[in-house]
């Protein structure tokens, strides 16, 4: 009970509609044209479907997305399933950049008037963070840079790219920075693969190459090695592929590793801290690391908003992946209400609150940089925890 996007690309546009039902942080990375995004149990009865059409079930990879399908098929409704998903469509949609390219090369009429495609998506991407995101994504970048001193001169940074839309444009930023800057360092785009499944790796190197930034892989078997952990495979497999990266890095000659968190991770990071770990704590500008010595963590999308990183996709046309794990669909770990509920009910909650403050989301960024130490009851320092009865009466005699 499938359609391929072969298929479906021989259908008229106004005998189907795509149902697009990947999880909101599945969808962050890319949209899909024309559809609509829908959790599964809101299909039925939704004046937004059409379901004079046939309907065009789509998830990331076209697993869940066959269940589905077959539910709403048993209840009447004709519906099918997109084989391969999102990733189907984002193959196809280079296989046909690349075939249209290559024509447009074979009729070029003179070098002068040589008709790259490829080069002007480079520079449209490029003039994009210069002028129209200027303000929004270019600032807040060298703001963040400057303000939390990320980057010294003789430098040498590991930018490293996990195939998503942050750490995408984190490697266009610093591109730009290059050129811009006053003084020198140097930068290395590196990309892990700790055994993705080749889809997943080839559009990592196809977007790396529509978008001009000369990356370096290494492998590693990581997701062999956490793939029969039972207990947070996820937090494993986030501690090694930091290690390895440490690791390949400092053998690169870097003194520096730099990864794409943005404004909106640190924000709820510091919701999650207190409301799920009782515990006042923040996602810092930069880190020393404790097994690498000489080595930093730094995050220079630190102030620059998601919603503002995917306006700038979205004007470039440009589409991502989540997450390249290739145990996605199958993972029960990744697909675990609980463990992806959290944050999603944070982000919820922040939603909710803005309706009645416009200004939360900075006032809990503000937050942790106002820490008065007077009226805090415990802290800890170091791995120390200090308690306020511990200098009360020596400070009032």
């Amino acid at each position: 009970m499938g359609v391929t996007v072969q298929e479906l690309s021989l259908w008229k546009e106004e005998d189907y509609q795509i149902i697009d039902i990947r999880s909101k942080a599945e969808a962050s990375n890319g949209r899909i044209t024309g559809a609509v995004h829908l959790l599964p149990n809101e299909i039925e009865g939704n004046p937004a479907v059409d379901f004079k059409r046939k309907l065009v079930i789509c998830c990331s990879r076209g697993e869940f997305s066959e269940e589905v399908a077959e539910e709403l098929s048993e209840k009447g409704y004709n519906a099918v399933s997109l084989s391969g998903g999102y990733f189907a469509l984002l193959l196809d949609k280079m296989q046909r950049e690349k075939e249209k390219n290559s024509s447009l090369e074979r009729d070029f009429i003179s070098p002068g008037n040589i008709r790259d495609e490829n080069i002007q998506d480079k520079k449209r991407t490029e003039e994009s963070i210069r002028k129209r995101f200027k303000k929004k994504i270019w600032t807040k970048f060298t703001k963040a840079i400057n303000q939390y001193e990320l980057v010294k001169e003789n430098d040498h940074i590991a930018v490293c790219i996990s195939g998503g839309k942050d750490s995408m444009l984190m490697a266009k930023l610093f591109q730009e920075l290059k050129i811009h800057n006053k003084f020198s360092f140097e930068v290395k785009f590196l990309v892990m693969d700790p055994g993705y499944s080749p889809i997943n790796r080839k559009i990592i190197e196809e977007n790396a190459k529509k978008l001009d930034i000369p990356i370096t892989i290494f492998e590693s078997d990581i997701f062999d090695s956490v793939y029969h952990v039972d207990k947070s495979p996820c937090y494993l497999c986030a501690r090694m592929r930091r290690g390895y990266l440490y690791s390949y890095a400092k053998e690169l000659g870097c003194n520096k590793i730099a990864l794409g968190h943005h404004y909106d991770d640190v924000i709820e990071t510091i919701l999650m801290g207190m409301l799920y770990g009782a515990q006042v704590q923040t996602m810092m500008p930069k880190l020393h690391s404790v097994n690498f010595h000489g080595m930093e963590l730094i995050r220079p999308l630190y102030l620059i908003r998601e919603e503002d990183i995917k306006a700038w996709r979205d004007y470039n046309d440009l589409y991502f992946i989540q997450c390249a794990c290739k145990f996605t669909d199958t993972c029960s770990t990744c697909s675990n209400k609980e463990n992806q509920s959290k944050r999603i009910e944070i982000k919820e909650l922040i939603k909710q609150l803005k309706k009645t403050n416009p200004f939360v989301e900075g006032n809990i960024f503000k937050s942790v940089e106002n820490v008065n130490i007077d009226t805090v009851v415990a802290y800890k320092q170091k791995g120390k925890k200090h308690h306020f009865l511990d200098m009360y009466d020596k400070e009032y005699h």
